[in-house]
C-alpha cells in the first residue's frame, strides 16, 4: 500500500524540477503521487521522449534531504554473490584438475622443451602432432573473433547482455612449474565494437524519500556501446593434451553507451541526476582451447562480470554481477 505523498517533499529543490513538468502536463497535482499515467510521456535524458505504460514495478529506493545536506541514496535491494564465487571456483578447480591429470609424462619425445622440467630432450623435443606443445614452445601469438552473451545475478536477473569482436595475446613466459598449477602466463587484450546490454522497458517504479512513498518513472530498454579490454591475465595450465589446453583469467575493461546506464529514476533534461554512460567492467573466470588442428582452435569461456561506474554519475546501482559465456575461434602465429 502507497504511503501519503507529503507537501513537504516539495521542498526538495530536486524534487520540484522533477515534477513540474509532470504537472503541467496535467498528470500530478500538488496533493498527489506524482506518478506517470497510462499512456503521458516524460522527457527522459537518457532515451528521449519515454511512454509510461503505467505497470507496477521494483525501482531503485530513492531519498532525499533538503538545504545543503547531501542527498542520499539506497540502492535497490541485491543479493548475496556467494553463488557466483562458488561458480567461478568450481571453474578454478576443475581446470586445475584436469592439468593435474594432464601432466606431462616427462618422456623426451612427448615434450616441449620447457625450462625447468626435468626430461625434457636436450636441444628441444619433438612437438610434431601435437598443436598444445608447439604454441607453448613457440610463445606463439594469438587472435581471433568472439562472441559472448550472458545474464545478470540477483536483482539484475532481467538483465541480458550480448558483445562481440576481436582479441588477442602474447605468451610472456615458459612453462613454469607450480605443482597442480604448472603453467604458462599470457597477456591479452580484447575489443568489442558490438555490446548491448537488454534491460526491461521503461516503466512506473516506487521510490521513498523522509516523507513517504511515491510513483516515479523508471528507464529502461536497449543499451547499445562499444567496450575495450586492455588487461587480461591469463594463465594457460601445463597440459600434456595434444588439443585440449585449459586456463584461467583476471581482466579489467572499460565500456561505453551512448545513454546512461543502467537504467535508473528518469530526470527533466538538465537536471542533475542519473547514471553514466562510462562503466567497469572487472571480471574473471575459465576456459580452454580446443585444437582443431595445427594453430587453431575453438574456444570457450565463462567469465563473471561485474559493471560499475566508481560513481562517476549522480548514482551507482551498477550491475553487481553476470554471468557470460564466450564463443570463439583463434589463429596462432
Amino acid at each position: 500500500m502507497r504511503r501519503p505523498f507529503s507537501k513537504n517533499l516539495f521542498k526538495c529543490r530536486f524534487l520540484e524540477r522533477f515534477l513540474r513538468p509532470l504537472k503541467r502536463a496535467g498528470n500530478a497535482d500538488s496533493d498527489s503521487i506524482p506518478w506517470l499515467a497510462p499512456g503521458a510521456t516524460v522527457f527522459c535524458p537518457l532515451r528521449g521522449l519515454c511512454c509510461g505504460d503505467g505497470s507496477p514495478g521494483n525501482g531503485p529506493k530513492l531519498s532525499f534531504s533538503t538545504g545543503s545536506e547531501k542527498r542520499h541514496f539506497r540502492l535497490r535491494e541485491g543479493t548475496s554473490l556467494t553463488r557466483t564465487g562458488r561458480f567461478l571456483l568450481f571453474v578454478l578447480l576443475a581446470g586445475a584438475t584436469m592439468a593435474c591429470a594432464e601432466t606431462p609424462d616427462r618422456q623426451p619425445g612427448n615434450m616441449d622443451p620447457s625450462p625447468g622440467i626435468p626430461g625434457a630432450a636436450e636441444g628441444g623435443a619433438d612437438v610434431v602432432g601435437n598443436p598444445v606443445a608447439q604454441v607453448r614452445q613457440d610463445k606463439s601469438w594469438e587472435y581471433g573473433p568472439f562472441v559472448n552473451y550472458g545474464n545478470g545475478l540477483g536483482n539484475r536477473n532481467d538483465f541480458h547482455f550480448l558483445s562481440a569482436g576481436f582479441q588477442g595475446g602474447k605468451p610472456l613466459t615458459p612453462a613454469l612449474h607450480a605443482g597442480i598449477f604448472s603453467g604458462q602466463f599470457e597477456f591479452g587484450v580484447n575489443i568489442m565494437p558490438l555490446w548491448q546490454a537488454y534491460t526491461p522497458p521503461p516503466h512506473e517504479a516506487t521510490f521513498y524519500s523522509p516523507s513517504g512513498y511515491f510513483e516515479g518513472p523508471d528507464g529502461g530498454g536497449t543499451y547499445r556501446g562499444v567496450s575495450l579490454t586492455p588487461v587480461i591475465f591469463r594463465w594457460n595450465f601445463l597440459t600434456q593434451s595434444r588439443r585440449f589446453q585449459p586456463w584461467f583469467q583476471a581482466a579489467g575493461g572499460l565500456i561505453y553507451t551512448t545513454h546512461k546506464f543502467p537504467p535508473d529514476l528518469l530526470v527533466p533534461q538538465g537536471t542533475p541526476g542519473g547514471t553514466s554512460v562510462w562503466n567497469f567492467s572487472p571480471q574473471g573466470g575459465g576456459g580452454f582451447h580446443y585444437f582443431t588442428r595445427a594453430k587453431r582452435s575453438v574456444d570457450v569461456g565463462v567469465n563473471g562480470v561485474h559493471i560499475s561506474s566508481a560513481s562517476l554519475g549522480d548514482r551507482n546501482p551498477g550491475v553487481n554481477a553476470s554471468i557470460q559465456v564466450q564463443v570463439g575461434y583463434t589463429f596462432w602465429k
